[in-house]
């Protein structure tokens, strides 16, 4: 990677088609419409429903999203499994399609010490060929990356920064406070509702689901903070933050992006997972497309 990751990158969902099948015609529309905006994309991860996904469908959604995005902005994938080894066996493949970076969550159901996590990126930032983001996500995985140990981490050449989605802005402090002077590693925020003040703060990029329904509102926050006003950045941001305390309120926030999606008229088709929603909640999520399905002059 030669060009640095800023901006924002979108958590692209996975479009399946009729019989439940990854359809790549559908996703490269979706990278047009993230590109429209100048959002990067972030592939196979949670919002991509990476969890059910095997790993030749994750080579597939990669090399679409490669070869859709075509240089124009950067492609980030995914590539964290339970085992060292698998890990290691995807980012190589992935790697292999051109892609400028991969993310690593830590292992998941195998809790850890802070000593293994730090065999574990290791011996993937030796192995893959191209630079590798740390992904904080305890919440999902059980095991968090604490600052030191990112700070640690920052020392191997290839790990290039940590994209921290524990979900508060204590969390976010913590790794921007620990790796404050290090070269070359940059922290990245994942909760939609931190990114105008991790970009205050000295995050270089943001990583967002919610692009997936307003990737105009979030390409706002970044784009009026990179322009020096602050104050429109933070009108984008409470747009956003208010579509995500709305639409998170009906359970897992994936499968409510996905679905709010398919209620804007994008052909993602249905989350794998069983997710059941109810009528209230399909309700709801009715209501919040119609009232952020339009962005705001901001």
């Amino acid at each position: 990677m030669t060009k640095k990751i800023q901006g924002v990158l979108t958590a692209i969902v996975t479009p399946f088609d009729a019989s439940g099948e990854v359809c790549p015609k559908r996703l490269r529309a979706q990278v047009q419409r993230q590109t429209k905006y100048d959002n990067g994309v972030f592939c196979n991860g949670t919002n991509g429903e990476f969890f059910v996904l095997s790993l030749e469908e994750k080579l597939l959604v990669t090399e679409t999203c490669v070869d859709e995005v075509n240089g124009k902005v950067p492609v980030v994938a995914h590539i964290g499994e339970i085992s060292t080894a698998t890990t290691i066996k995807l980012g190589k493949s992935v790697a292999a399609m051109g892609v400028d970076a991969v993310s690593v969550i830590s292992p998941y159901f195998v809790p850890l010490k802070q000593s293994e996590l730090i065999y574990h990126y290791m011996a993937i930032a030796d192995a893959v060929p191209v630079p590798v983001f740390l992904y904080n996500i305890p919440g999902r995985t059980g095991n968090t990356i604490e600052p030191a140990t990112a700070a640690k981490l920052a020392e191997h050449p290839n790990i290039i920064g940590i994209k921290d989605s524990a979900g508060s802005y204590e969390s976010l402090r913590g790794f921007l406070d620990a790796v404050k002077g290090i070269p070359n590693f940059d922290v990245l925020s994942g909760p939609d509702h931190l990114a105008h003040q991790g970009f205050l703060d000295g995050c270089s990029a943001c990583i967002s689901g919610l692009a997936n329904v307003s990737p105009e509102g979030v390409s706002l926050i970044w784009k009026h903070f990179r322009d020096g006003n602050i104050e429109k950045s933070k009108a984008a941001q409470d747009f956003i933050s208010g579509l995500r305390k709305d639409l998170y309120a009906v359970g897992f926030a994936p499968a409510a992006v996905k679905r709010a999606a398919v209620m804007l008229g994008e052909d993602v088709g249905e989350s794998r997972y069983p997710i059941l929603f109810s009528e209230q909640d399909i309700a709801t999520i009715k209501e919040v497309v119609a009232k952020y399905g339009t962005v705001p002059k901001l």
